[in-house]
């Protein structure tokens, strides 16, 4: 198998997995679920709360998947499992139905998807030091990381036009009713994003499974699970000695959360601050992921000109702005001065915040993991990225359950995603201690040589 055609499979995988972020977390099931529940504070506290609970599970299991992963080699068949997850969970979204809508279901397979595709990506991230040299990866990576997003801007265009209805006029983007004979009057248009999302997957990893394999042999080890625990408590106590991954996983684990509080509350947050509907949010997602795609794309150039610290410093800056933006753009004022009645100033602005946060969040994301390969000791890169999956999932139920709680407080959705703040200032902060070329990783393998080797 060519080295081309591994990238490419690598490739399909962000393609075929995007929709679920763009699709379900963002800018279509999202802004649905606040229309089924109607009162938009009580959705984002709710959504928040969910979301935070698939959070945790993936925080507690993530690092060790990975160490078992590692031991034994099995990355394909891990991401076999996952998919299953992702697909199932995905297509059950068809039954959020008005009228037969019961939240916790909902909720649970949405969950069960979301894992699926947290998992997954575990295991598709750790391949990357096998597809390029260390000066390669931030532009395979940037790569990788653009095509998804066109991935995820096809579905979006093919959702609004062709399926998504608005509430009260039951057309698409485009004037039309929703293709295939789906009734308007019971949303089938809108919910057919579950199944759309779970085909879309299904058809586009075929690449990916055809093109990629495990970088070593899957091997068969008595006691494999017991080695790779133990390995994992190793690296752990060993963190301490390795502060420049020590620092980027905590920096990490607080900026990354932040950026996805951003991306799972946006299109919630936009219809009930602003009063879209979710074909104006569809629209607003279509310009972020644009930006998203160009600016990844370029992000892995500055990746391998300048190295992904300062790239990471610059998105955060940009993403710190866009959270202060965010609490004080409303409909009524922008940055506290009042707008005359129907002014579709904050309308503009929270385009440009949408375009602000696509450009940065498809950088950070690709330079982040490149950042990971650096640190990671390269004969444990599976848990590393379970460690690295750790760190944003360990507060992952942080930034979700801070934006219920703070909206449920003040019974305000602008004040609600307030502590995006300051979590994007502590992942800022802590990146100081990061070594850009990743030197302290080494002690790492030092540490490694205290465990069993698979």
């Amino acid at each position: 198998m060519s080295v081309r055609k591994r990238i490419w499979g690598w490739f399909f995988f962000d393609w075929a997995s995007q929709p679920y972020n763009t699709l379900l977390l963002t800018f279509i099931f999202a802004p649905y679920v606040k229309e089924l529940i109607g009162d938009g504070a009580q959705a984002q506290a709710v959504w928040g709360f969910g979301i935070g609970a698939a959070g945790i599970c993936i925080a507690l299991l993530a690092p060790i998947l990975g160490a078992i992963s590692d031991v034994s080699g099995h990355r394909i068949r891990w991401i076999w499992l996952f998919s299953a997850m992702y697909v199932v969970g995905s297509y059950a979204l068809w039954w959020a139905a008005p009228g037969d809508f019961h939240l916790v279901w909902t909720l649970f397979f949405f969950a069960i998807g979301l894992i699926g595709m947290e998992f997954a990506t575990i295991f598709t991230n750790s391949m990357l030091p096998d597809l390029g040299t260390r000066e390669e990866i931030g532009r395979i990576s940037g790569n990788g990381w653009a095509f998804g997003y066109v991935g995820g801007l096809i579905a979006l265009v093919l959702m609004l036009t062709l399926l998504a209805e608005n509430a009260t006029t039951g057309r698409t983007l485009i004037g039309i009713e929703p293709i295939l004979g789906l009734d308007p009057a019971t949303r089938e248009g809108t919910r057919a994003v579950g199944p759309l999302t779970a085909i879309w997957y299904a058809v586009f990893m075929i690449p990916f499974f055809l093109y990629v394999r495990d970088p070593k042999p899957p091997v068969v080890l008595r006691g494999a699970t017991r080695a790779a625990l133990s390995g994992l408590v190793a690296t752990l106590r060993g963190l301490p000695a390795t502060p420049s991954l020590f620092a980027y996983l905590g920096s990490s684990m607080f900026y990354r959360d932040a950026l996805n509080g951003m991306y799972v509350f946006g299109g919630i947050y936009a219809s009930g601050v602003l009063g879209w509907s979710v074909v104006d949010i569809g629209v607003f997602g279509i310009l972020a992921i644009v930006t998203g795609a160009v600016f990844a794309w370029l992000g892995g150039k500055a990746d391998v000109a300048f190295g992904p610290r300062p790239v990471i410093q610059a998105c955060i800056l940009v993403l710190t702005f866009v959270a202060i933006s965010i609490v004080l753009i409303s409909r009524d004022s922008v940055y506290g001065i009042a707008l005359a009645p129907g002014s579709k100033l904050p309308d503009i602005l929270f385009y440009v915040m949408g375009a602000l946060i696509g450009a940065a969040g498809g950088v950070i994301q690709s330079a982040s993991r490149t950042m990971m390969v650096r640190q990671a000791n390269p004969e444990r890169m599976t848990e590393a990225f379970g460690l690295y999956a750790l760190a944003g999932k360990a507060t992952s139920f942080l930034a979700p359950t801070l934006i219920g709680v703070a909206t449920a407080i003040s019974g305000s959705q602008q004040l609600g995603v307030s502590p995006l703040i300051l979590l994007f200032l502590l992942g800022l902060i802590l990146l100081r201690w990061v070594d850009p070329e990743g030197g302290t990783a080494r002690g790492a393998e030092k540490e490694a040589a205290a465990w069993p080797a698979s």
